[in-house]
């Protein structure tokens, strides 16, 4: 606990140094001391993280850092509330024994083979990520994984880690993935096709390497593995198989509601478009709409369902960690930071693409990676308007925002809600030292392709019309 003291009063004094340097007002200085105050103690004492939002939000808010009216602004409610719709949604699946009658189907596909099951647990969360974004893919990729890994008695950490990994590179293919790729798209004039041909080549070539490096880092992880399906062959039978008359699960209602969800949440613009909506109406809608059904058809279980299967400690952690970061926004630090970054990239067209590759994916991988984009939207706008080519600067902004989120626990909002439900499920805590190493170990490799196609990609990344 000492060592941990001292290695905190280090990083307060490292921010207040930072602060320092980059000539930041008293106002300023203290929202950004806040901050890393808080994301100190969220990394350092991550089982009492809350505790620590609390006193970070008292204090902003008697400092005047922060006021009513921001809080409600900065602090996602339309995030949060659509974390809640998709938690009781995938806590009725769960319950139902839908995905672990989708797990042994599974099982008699693969067979007895550990390394393509991990592949294939990859891929599918790469694709969840790209299809219906990275929140309901990790849900429900979590509630997959808790199933299987309990079935052999393994711990779920390291097969959770792999997902997430997965989960975020996959989030950067499609427009939808993730909410930083819906931010780029609007302010670049980017659409569904430029996504196609600029940043799905990109995160599957990444989810590749990743899926190799993953089979050599947790290779110790896929031999436990191995070994315990070994031991446990009787277990890859259908559900449907190994129990008998009542007891088998009739999983043709949740599977109708699953199905349903998803093909809602890929097609919530076309549904928008269709029915004269504002953007991201339905992709709130269709949750929410499918998580009253879900409570409809529990009735007398309904209220219990929506305490037990609801994780409110990760979402309160949540709106105060994204008011937190909005503070740095409202007292004029980010104004600072770009006025730095453009001073140090020049025109030259790389050195801008690997400033905002490292800065804002650091900016991503220790705060709210929707805030981190938003920060650099207006930095990338102005360099495009001093006559320099910034349509490579966007895709380098969506790898950043997307790819650093493997480095850390709070490096996207899919880490946050699978750890959080990792803590609620199975009474599991993750700490940054089991996290980071195993992080960077990904991180930094797929970070270094991307950029790398980029380049060789800049001869053709013309101007947009």
């Amino acid at each position: 606990m000492i060592n941990k003291a001292v290695k905190y009063t280090l990083v307060l004094t490292g921010v207040s140094g930072l602060a320092y340097v980059l000539g930041l007002n008293m106002t300023q200085t203290f929202s950004l001391v806040v901050l890393g105050a808080m994301i100190g103690a969220t990394l350092m004492f991550w089982r009492f993280r809350l505790v620590f939002a609390f006193f970070a939000l008292a204090f902003m808010l008697g400092t005047d850092l922060l006021e009513i009216d921001l809080l409600v602004k900065f602090a996602h409610l339309d995030t949060i509330m659509f974390l809640a719709s998709m938690m009781v949604v995938v806590g009725y699946l769960e319950e139902a024994r839908f995905f672990e009658v989708l797990i042994d189907r599974l099982l008699l596909i693969i067979g007895n083979r550990p390394k393509a099951l991990v592949i294939f647990f990859m891929g599918m969360s790469a694709l969840l990520a790209a299809l219906v974004d990275e929140v309901t893919s990790i849900l429900i990729m979590v509630a997959i994984l808790l199933d299987f890994t309990s079935r052999y008695n393994l711990n779920p950490v390291r097969f959770i880690i792999l997902s997430i990994f997965a989960t975020n590179i996959g989030s950067s293919a499609t427009v939808v993935g993730n909410p930083v790729g819906v931010l780029i798209a609007f302010q670049a004039g980017l659409g569904f096709t430029d996504f196609l041909r600029w940043a799905t080549p990109v995160s599957i070539a990444s989810l590749l390497l990743c899926m190799l490096l993953s089979l050599y880092v947790f290779r110790r992880d896929i031999a436990q593995l191995s070994e315990a399906m070994a031991n446990n062959a009787v277990k890859q039978v259908v559900v449907l198989e190994k129990t008998n008359g009542d007891d088998k699960p009739d999983i043709r209602i949740p599977a109708a509601i699953f199905l349903a969800t998803i093909t809602g949440l890929v097609l919530h613009t076309p549904i928008e478009q269709l029915l004269g909506l504002g953007k991201n109406a339905m992709l709130l809608g269709v949750p929410f709409l499918f998580a009253g059904i879900v409570l409809f058809l529990e009735r007398e279980r309904a209220r219990e369902l929506v305490e037990r299967r609801i994780d409110w400690w990760t979402l309160l952690f949540f709106m105060i960690f994204f008011a937190s970061v909005g503070t740095l926004s409202h007292t004029g630090a980010t104004q600072v930071f770009a006025n730095i970054i453009l001073e140090a990239g020049g025109s030259s067209l790389q050195t801008l693409m690997l400033i905002v590759m490292v800065v804002g994916g650091l900016m991503s991988a220790f705060m709210d990676n929707v805030l981190a984009v938003a920060t650099w939207i207006p930095i990338i706008k102005t360099i495009g308007e001093f006559g320099i080519n910034n349509f490579p600067l966007w895709w380098t902004m969506l790898f950043a925002g997307t790819f650093w989120g493997n480095l850390t626990i709070i490096g996207s909002t899919a880490n946050i809600v699978a750890v959080g439900m990792l803590e609620k499920r199975e009474r599991i805590h993750i700490t940054l030292r089991q996290w980071i190493g195993v992080g960077a170990a990904i991180t930094m490799p797929t970070v270094i392709l991307a950029l790398l196609l980029l380049f060789l990609q800049l001869p053709a990344m013309g101007q947009p019309a």
